[in-house]
């Protein structure tokens, strides 16, 4: 892997190419991410590049009239944090993620990856953490079928059978029933870089990308290019 980033999602919206068709994007604030730690071989058994991503808050802890601790920002960077960045001379980041880059010897700490370590072209795959809907039923969370919406059905929206009385005794490993739907890992794999505003580290990817908008969107170049 030669290129990556970390982005968040604004939002999604349409533009026109060259030819006047329109194609709905998905757009991104891509960077800028800065290094903060290098991994080598000889240190770390591996060699990759650490990078963080989006400014946070030190963490403030306060004393009140009686002495005792009042905390606020308790999300913010703790003490092993601080040193960490200190490190790299890097203010503290809300994200970190390492990528092994094939040529991570080539950066160095406090380096900064932009937008335009991608063109106009470019398939990468999209790596984010989808919208969470909750308990759902089986319908909405497997597309199953609903039954008879007459009187006299006794079920309406229900899975229906899960399986055999007698044999074989027992509900199979797997079976697609109601439960909790989404807030899971998903990678959508060669999507399509349409624009990249350089000025402002603005991804523009042809189609949906995974996850809520400001969520935590990781572009990498695609693995599995599409003929």
């Amino acid at each position: 892997m030669k290129k990556a980033i970390l982005a968040t999602k604004v939002g999604m919206t349409q533009i026109f190419n060259a030819d006047g068709v329109l194609t709905p994007v998905t757009v991104l604030q891509a960077g800028p991410c800065v290094v903060t730690q290098i991994k080598t071989v000889e240190n770390d058994g591996y060699s990759a590049v650490q990078v963080g991503f989006v400014d946070k808050k030190d963490k403030i802890v306060n004393k009140d009239a009686a002495g005792k601790k009042e905390i606020r920002n308790r999300h913010g960077v703790n003490k092993a944090e601080k040193g960490h960045f200190a490190k790299a001379g890097v203010s503290g980041k809300r994200f970190v993620r390492e990528f092994k880059f094939e040529n991570a010897a080539d950066y160095n700490l406090a380096d900064e990856i932009k937008a335009d370590i991608f063109a106009e072209g470019d398939k990468v795959d999209a790596t984010a953490i989808s919208k969470g809907k909750g308990f759902q039923g089986a319908i909405k969370r497997h597309g199953q079928s609903r039954g008879p919406m007459a009187h006299g059905s006794k079920f309406h929206r229900h899975a229906g059978s899960n399986g055999a009385c007698s044999s074989p005794s027992k509900v199979f490993k797997g079976k697609k029933m109601p439960g909790h739907m989404g807030c899971k890992r998903i990678t959508i794999q060669n999507l399509e870089i349409v624009k990249v505003d350089a000025e402002n580290n603005l991804l523009l990817v042809k189609g949906a990308v995974p996850g809520p908008k400001k969520s935590l969107v990781t572009i990498r170049e695609a693995v599995k290019v599409a003929r």
